[in-house]
């Protein structure tokens, strides 16, 4: 059986058990609090969860850095990054390898956790400035690649052997990405155009079928993740929340973060459904508790 069939059975057969609803947590859902407050700079962006529970955010201390935050909130230093190299989005793939999206090195750098050696994975300097990453069931990354300066963007998919692949040229500043929970679509939105479109995935991973599912009246969009519903999460620069979107573009909810300036997210916690905020404004991670696991979550399982 070919291995993207195997990883899109193993994901329906979790899914199914997801649809077991879990028992109510002690903290209310969908209500913010301040999770670490210590030693981020402005640019803090990422996050992503390792199975452990642990948090990774750039520009710890220095915009070069990966900072580290336990499941109890205390941060500490995970790498530098090399001479030229700044993070901004972060994923791990199923065998626990983070990828890094490094704008200024226009390169994806890829970091073993357990050594912490940093390898470039893939290099374009047709690359604006990397600024997300999706993966997929099969290990397919994709990257988002605004450019803020003419204000318009790329994207890109990266092979598992780390060949780059440009799927589009001519997009708005690209910036939050998301694969669904079938690895059928990508989700990405624009931020100063302030779109959603999704796309199809071909068996090869190329793209085709662009299509607008949501377009915002005001403020900014950033970073986007799903739960395992395949309702995208998207964090709104300059409003202060983060909005839930489910598959078709409709909203959900929004929900407050207390801080104008959320940046990305991510789901984590030892059942997946603790959302993590990067909040840009006041250097600091938020959370929340949401209904549902997250995607990223449930890739552990």
């Amino acid at each position: 059986m070919a291995p993207a069939l195997v990883s899109r059975l193993i994901l329906i057969v979790f899914l199914a058990g997801c649809s077991r609803p879990y028992n109510a947590p002690s903290e209310p859902l969908y209500q913010s609090t301040v999770f670490a407050s210590d030693d981020f700079t402005s640019g803090i962006e990422g996050p992503a969860c390792d199975q452990a529970g642990n948090v990774y955010c750039v520009s710890y201390r220095e915009a070069g850095n990966i900072g580290r935050i336990t499941p109890d909130g205390r941060a500490e230093l995970f790498v530098t990054l090399p001479p030229g190299s700044t993070g901004n989005g972060i994923r791990f793939d199923r065998a626990g390898l983070m990828y890094v999206a490094d704008y200024t090195g226009h390169n994806i750098l890829r970091i073993n956790v357990a050594t912490r050696a940093i390898a470039v994975f893939a290099h374009n300097p047709s690359m604006n400035q990397p600024n997300d990453l999706a993966i997929a069931p099969d290990g397919t990354l994709y990257a988002s690649d605004p450019n803020w300066g003419n204000g318009n963007g790329q994207l890109w998919r990266i092979t598992p052997d780390g060949v780059t692949h440009r799927e589009a040229a001519d997009m708005g500043t690209t910036n939050g990405i998301e694969v669904s929970p079938d690895g059928r679509t990508l989700y990405v939105n624009e931020s100063v155009q302030r779109n959603v479109w999704a796309f199809d995935r071909t068996p090869d991973g190329s793209l085709s079928n662009k299509r607008l599912i949501h377009r915002f009246d005001d403020f900014s969009l950033d970073g986007m993740r799903c739960d395992v519903d395949g309702n995208l999460y998207v964090t709104r620069h300059g409003k202060g929340v983060v909005v839930v979107l489910n598959p078709q573009g409709e909203i959900l909810r929004e929900v407050p973060v207390l801080g104008a300036r959320p940046s990305n997210l991510c789901f984590g916690g030892p059942d997946g459904r603790t959302v993590y905020v990067t909040d840009a404004e006041q250097k600091r991670l938020i959370r929340f508790r949401s209904e549902r696991p997250g995607l990223e979550w449930a890739r552990w399982r």
